[in-house]
């Protein structure tokens, strides 16, 4: 393949790319489009693209970079030719020759900038609100998270922030859901005494709905993306009993997968409580408008 055939895939727009995939994006501001990211399981849009730049960026892995690197995200390959193949094949592009070579620079991930991060304690507010419509109720909420006050290109926002072990917050909202990196897991202990059981989601909405649930027997690790996997395996190494609150997806099945292959006998599948349900959270929210429900008819009676 030639170079300008390299260069040609590089300057197809990413928005096009997408929407040959079957994707479009959910509001525009500006030079930047908002997805929900393609290639995973989400509610609130963390997926930009910059119109201007080019680029992409998952706010929800922390992760960025151009076409070629988007189509890895799809293919879960680094593999350059894999992702070459893919985009011609999407793009309805001639094959590729077997001796493309990667190019020497690529273009760096249009990264945010977080700047003036502040924690404040979580106050009766409406991101209390918006986790309320979620089934978290204000003391678990304030229990674990707090309100993250930051700034981007001198606007500032607020947001649900959830603490890392790394120092970085998982950050959430109504409108928003991103990571103010470092990027990592996020490990609770249990309060008052060891434990030999942690048990493992992949949200911190997932966390704080088992809390709400009275789930959390032991110590919680929240994985924060299924990317992080590798980084639990060191929190995780130390326990006897691994209970696992994972997604009913693709994603979640192959974390599921690796655990069991790591850790044996000491993995449990625990998702079997939420049949039917995406995830945890999506149970503890029908679970709590059929109490809703329950209750306004023996009012009603």
């Amino acid at each position: 393949m030639e170079r300008t055939e390299i260069e040609a895939m590089r300057q197809i727009p990413l928005a096009d790319f997408l929407a040959r995939l079957g994707y479009e994006p959910v509001r525009r501001s500006g030079n930047e489009l908002w997805y929900c990211a393609p290639y995973r399981n989400e509610r609130t849009p963390s997926f930009r693209v910059n119109v201007a730049k080019q680029l992409w960026y998952d706010f929800g892995l922390g992760k960025g970079g151009d076409i070629f690197t988007l189509s890895g995200e799809f293919i879960g390959s680094g593999d350059f030719m894999e992702q070459v193949k893919f985009i011609a094949e999407t793009a309805n592009m001639p094959m590729p020759a077997s001796d493309v070579r990667k190019p020497a620079v690529l273009p760096k991930p249009s990264e945010p900038v977080f700047e003036g991060v502040e924690a404040v304690p979580l106050h009766r507010s409406p991101l209390t609100d918006y986790l309320a419509e979620r089934g978290i109720p204000y003391a678990v909420a304030s229990s674990y998270c707090c309100r993250l006050n930051y700034g981007v290109r001198g606007k500032r926002y607020f947001a649900v922030g959830f603490p890392n072990v790394a120092g970085g917050y998982e950050i959430r909202s109504r409108f928003f859901k991103g990571c103010v990196p470092p990027k990592d897991v996020s490990l609770v202990k249990a309060e008052c005494f060891p434990t030999d059981v942690c048990s493992v989601f992949e949200g911190f909405m997932d966390f704080l709905s088992a809390a709400t649930l009275g789930l959390e027997t032991g110590d919680c690790l929240v994985l924060n993306s299924v990317a992080n996997v590798e980084k639990a395996m060191r929190d995780l190494d130390g326990y006897g009993c691994i209970d696992c609150y994972l997604d009913h997806d693709e994603s979640g099945r192959r974390t599921l997968e690796t655990l069991k292959g790591h850790y044996k006998e000491r993995i449990n599948d625990r998702s079997a409580l939420y049949d039917g349900c995406k995830d945890l959270n999506e149970y503890l929210q029908l679970t709590t408008k059929k109490e809703l429900n329950n209750n306004s008819k023996i009012k009603g009676q």
